[in-house]
């Protein structure tokens, strides 16, 4: 927590009633816009009452399906019904999120807060449409999976997996290689396009990975692409955005993805038999990025948002969704982490060491991508 009581100070009886009537009154921000913790509210009940004052809140790419973020919307509104939560474009690329922040700036219809992928949250902070807010849980975040003065801060991620409909694929792929085979054909498919959204990027970078036999696939994305020409010569790809519906009518039987979102592919339809598997030859993990935008049209209900997410009930809302989110390790340590939803946190198979993408594979990636992607599809 950002602001607390230090130990160990001592102070004359005076004082410390001083002390205490200031920390007693309520600070409000002249302007919530410019607030950069709960200190600037007075606490959370200040911002609450000022989020109240608004009634509006904007979120945008957060399909109800992906990580438990149906529950996590709900549980929001039934937590403060006076706030009007507005799910705009749920499919959104991080793209698009930031291209709706330009594009819709200064109109009430804008985006409060984005969901975005690191290299998108690195552009945007730089393009400067965030707004820095440090949330009260602020110490739980590692500091890699920060931007250190709030622009943007890691959320919840997971690992890149097959995932695939054994009522359709017969044989079982184990690999990102095994892809390639004949037997896939017209069933193998991605989540969007890697240029332009991080689910698919990543599943990229797996196949990359795996193609280049180690770390230099991570630096060289196009050992990715050059696969994926092969598996279109064979005709397993197919160049289809994998969805709940694409799975549902047996469109893509093979999907790699997330392996908290494969979980979603699971409960498409009953006529699904979904299954998971992380790929024998590599294992990519990844963290999605919140932010406030700068010009949020609702900036106090921006701040008590992410002050729920990063509270112990969204982030096991989080868990409860198969995700891995940020403050996991510091819930475990406190025990505030739901037991349940952990044990049945997707487990990785013995001896798998996850392989993160950094922040200069990823931007690079994204770059070439934009170029390279086009041309393939």
């Amino acid at each position: 927590m950002r602001i607390r009581a230090r130990s160990g100070l001592l102070v004359s009886g005076i004082a410390s009633a001083l002390v205490a009537s200031v920390m007693m009154a309520p600070v409000q921000a002249a302007d919530s816009s410019t607030a950069t913790s709960l200190a600037d509210f007075g606490g959370l009940a200040g911002l609450e009452a000022k989020c109240k004052e608004e009634g509006q809140l904007n979120v945008i790419a957060l399909p109800r399906d992906w990580a438990n973020y149906g529950e996590v919307i709900d549980t929001f509104i039934r937590k403060y019904p006076s706030v009007n939560l507005d799910s705009q474009n749920p499919e959104a690329s991080s793209a698009q999120e930031l291209a709706a922040v330009r594009q819709l700036k200064g109109s009430n219809r804008a985006p409060d807060v984005l969901d975005v992928g690191l290299p998108f949250a690195v552009a945007g902070a730089a393009e400067g449409l965030f707004a820095p807010y440090k949330v009260a849980t602020w110490d739980d975040i590692p500091a890699a999976a920060k931007e250190k003065t709030g622009l943007y801060f890691s959320d919840y991620g997971g690992v890149i997996a097959i995932g695939y409909d054994a009522k359709k694929v017969k044989v079982a792929p184990k690999s990102i290689k095994d892809l390639a085979n004949p037997i896939y054909k017209n069933q193998v498919a991605l989540n969007g396009n890697p240029s332009s959204a991080s689910a698919a990027r990543n599943g990229l970078f797996a196949i990359s990975y795996a193609y280049a036999g180690g770390k230099k696939g991570l630096d060289d994305v196009t050992f990715g692409v050059d696969a994926i020409k092969a598996w279109k010569k064979a005709g397993t790809f197919l160049p289809v955005q994998a969805s709940s519906a694409t799975v549902a009518n047996g469109q893509t039987p093979i999907t790699l993805d997330w392996d908290y979102l494969q979980d979603k592919y699971a409960k498409s339809s009953a006529k699904v038999q979904w299954k998971k598997v992380i790929p024998s030859d590599v294992a990519i993990g990844g963290y999605y990025q919140q932010a406030v935008n700068k010009t949020a049209p609702n900036p106090a209900c921006a701040r008590l948002w992410m002050e729920y997410l990063y509270s112990d009930q969204a982030q096991n809302l989080w868990l409860a969704g198969g995700a891995r989110p940020i403050r996991l390790d510091a819930m475990v340590k406190s025990g505030t982490a739901n037991k349940k939803y952990l044990a049945n946190l997707p487990k990785l198979p013995a001896g798998t060491v996850v392989v993160y993408p950094t922040l200069k594979q990823q931007t690079d990636a994204t770059a070439k991508l934009g170029k390279l992607w086009g041309k393939l599809n």
